[in-house]
C-alpha cells in the first residue's frame, strides 16, 4: 500500500533516527546484530535505544522500557526486523505485542532461519500494521557483518591499507612507520572499535610488534578479538599480542599439525587457537573465515601485511577496502601493499565500486566496496 507523501517523509525520518542508534551499537554486539529502535507517539519520540554491548539487552526492549506506558498506541521503527524466537531474551514481537504498539516499521529483514519473516508475520498476526523496506539499503550497513555470517557462513572482511601514492608500506630497508600521519593513524583505531575483531599476518607481528587494541578517549580499549594468521606459529612468546592475551581476546589461526608444544604453550597463556587446513599459499583462509563465522563474528579488518593482503584478496574475501594514501612515493624497490597472487588476466582482478573519499589531515582515505556483480 502506498503512503501519503507526508507519512512516508515522517517515516524515513525516524528510521534515520533509528538508524544513528543503530551505529552506536556497531562492534558491541558480540554475534548479535546491532539495532536501533525509535518509539513514536502523536509525532513526539517517546521512547529510544540500541542493542546494549554484549548483544543484550536488545533495541526494541530498552526502547520499550524508556516509554513505558507511553508505548501503547505508538508506531515503533526498528532498522531491522525484530526477532521472533527465545534466546537468551523473550522474542522482541512479545515484547511490542504486549506494549500495544500500533504500527512497526521495519528498515531490513532479517534472514536468520529463526526469524526471516517470521517477526514480522507475528506481528501481523497479532494486529499490528507493519510497514517493511524503509531505508532498507541504509539499514543494511550496520548489520552488514551480521547478514554476511548468517547468509555466508563468514564475517564481512575489510582490508585497510595505509601506503604511498605509488602503492608502498616500507622501504626496502624494511621501516614502515610511519607512512601515514596522525589523523589517519586515529582513525584506524576508531575502525577497530567498529569491528568485532581485527586480524593481521605472522610478518606484520614479527616486523612491527604491534598491540592491536583502540587508543581513542571514550572507545573501548581493543576490539572484540584480535586474530593473528601464523601458519606455524612463529609468534614469539615475548610478542604484545602474546603478552597483553590475559587482557585482550586473542585467537592465532595455525595450520594443522603445527608444534603440538608450542600451541598448547600459546594456549596456557589464554590464547584460542583454531587449525585449519593448510594450502600451497598458507593458511586456508575461506575455512579460517567459516570457522570465524562459526564463532559469531560478524565483521573483521584485516590490517595487513602485504601477504594477508594478497590471500584474502585472492581467496575472494574482502568485502571492502579502506584504502589511505600519504602524500608521498617511495618508488619501486619499496614493499608493494599486496603481493603478487598469480593475476595473468586483466578478467580474473578483483574489483571493487568507490564507495566514498575522505580527506583525513594530509592523508586520503578511499572506501571501496565488493563490486556488484
Amino acid at each position: 500500500m502506498d503512503l501519503p507523501a507526508s507519512q512516508a517523509a515522517a517515516d524515513a525520518a525516524h528510521m534515520r533516527a533509528a538508524l544513528a542508534l543503530a551505529w552506536r551499537g556497531v562492534g558491541q554486539t558480540g554475534a548479535n546484530p546491532a539495532v536501533g529502535c525509535v518509539l513514536v507517539r502523536e509525532g513526539r519520540v517517546v521512547g529510544r535505544g540500541w542493542t546494549a554491548p554484549g548483544g543484550r539487552p536488545h533495541a526494541e526492549t530498552l526502547a520499550l522500557g524508556a516509554a513505558g506506558k507511553a508505548a501503547r498506541g505508538a508506531t515503533a521503527y526498528v532498522t531491522l526486523e525484530p526477532c521472533c524466537h527465545w534466546g537468551q531474551t523473550p522474542p522482541c514481537t512479545d515484547a511490542l505485542i504486549a506494549a500495544g504498539v500500533a504500527r512497526v516499521v521495519v528498515g531490513h529483514g532479517d534472514p536468520d532461519p529463526r526469524v526471516d519473516g517470521g517477526g514480522i508475520a507475528r506481528l501481523r498476526q497479532a494486529g499490528i500494521v507493519v510497514q517493511t523496506g524503509v531505508l532498507a539499503a541504509e539499514t543494511a550497513e550496520p548489520v552488514a557483518g551480521f547478514l554476511s555470517r548468517v547468509r555466508r557462513g563468514r564475517p564481512a572482511v575489510t582490508l585497510k591499507l595505509a601506503t604511498t601514492l605509488d602503492g608502498r608500506i616500507a622501504t626496502a630497508a624494511g621501516e614502515s612507520q610511519w607512512i601515514s600521519a596522525e589523523p589517519a593513524r586515529r582513525m584506524v583505531h576508531a575502525m577497530r572499535a567498529r569491528h568485532d575483531a581485527v586480524m593481521v599476518g605472522v610478518n606484520t607481528v614479527l616486523a612491527d610488534n604491534p598491540d592491536l587494541t583502540c587508543r581513542l578517549d571514550g572507545a573501548r580499549t581493543a576490539p572484540g578479538l584480535r586474530i593473528i594468521a601464523d601458519s606455524r606459529l612463529r609468534t614469539p612468546l615475548t610478542a604484545r599480542v602474546v603478552a597483553t592475551a590475559a587482557r585482550y581476546p586473542t585467537l592465532f589461526i595455525v595450520q594443522e599439525g603445527t608444534d603440538a608444544a608450542r600451541r598448547n604453550a600459546v594456549a596456557e597463556l589464554g590464547i584460542k587457537v583454531i587449525e585449519v587446513a593448510g594450502t600451497e599459499a598458507g593458511i586456508d583462509l575461506p575455512a579460517a573465515m567459516r570457522r570465524l563465522g562459526e564463532e559469531g563474528v560478524n565483521s573483521v579488518l584485516a590490517e595487513g601485511g602485504a601477504r594477508l593482503a594478497a590471500a584474502l584478496l585472492r581467496a575472494d574475501l574482502v568485502d571492502r577496502i579502506a584504502w589511505f594514501h600519504a602524500p608521498s612515493v617511495m618508488g619501486g624497490d619499496g614493499l608493494a601493499a599486496v603481493r603478487a597472487f598469480g593475476i595473468r588476466h586483466l578478467d580474473a582482478m578483483p574489483r571493487f565500486e568507490r564507495a566514498a573519499v575522505t580527506a583525513v589531515g594530509p592523508d586520503t582515505l578511499t572506501a571501496f566496496r565488493r563490486a556488484a556483480a
